[in-house]
């Protein structure tokens, strides 16, 4: 069994900055892609930022330059750094974690953290 566990979202005012975390544990090989995922009602979810194996990143044209994703392979954990937040930066926001187990590689999601941005 595999489990993410999100934790850091809230409320902050425009501007602000908040750091969401998303820790794996439980049995798998290894893990591959980690990334960031936010979804608003009534909408798609969308890619935030993801990061490979390596440290290569990738990010939505509506973050670049203000938020910054980064992982601790050590920990099984991937982080979100969020600056110069907008109020439609409002969401949902998931972590997704490419693992592998045997030989195949299967995506695992977290429950979603709130992130409010007030005007």
């Amino acid at each position: 069994q595999v489990q993410l566990v999100e934790s850091g979202g809230g409320l902050v005012q425009a501007g602000g900055s908040l750091r969401l975390s998303c820790a794996a544990s439980g049995s798998f090989f290894s893990i591959n892609a980690m990334g960031w995922y936010r979804q608003v009602p009534g909408k798609q979810r969308e890619l935030a930022a993801t990061i490979t194996t390596g440290g290569s990143t990738r990010y939505a044209d509506s973050v670049k330059g203000r938020f910054t994703i980064s992982r601790d392979s050590a920990k099984n954990t991937v982080y979100l750094q969020m600056n110069s937040l907008k109020p439609e930066d409002t969401a949902v926001y998931y972590c997704k974690m490419l693992m592998r187990r045997g030989l195949l590689d299967y995506a695992y999601w977290g429950q979603g953290t709130q992130v409010t941005v007030a005007s």
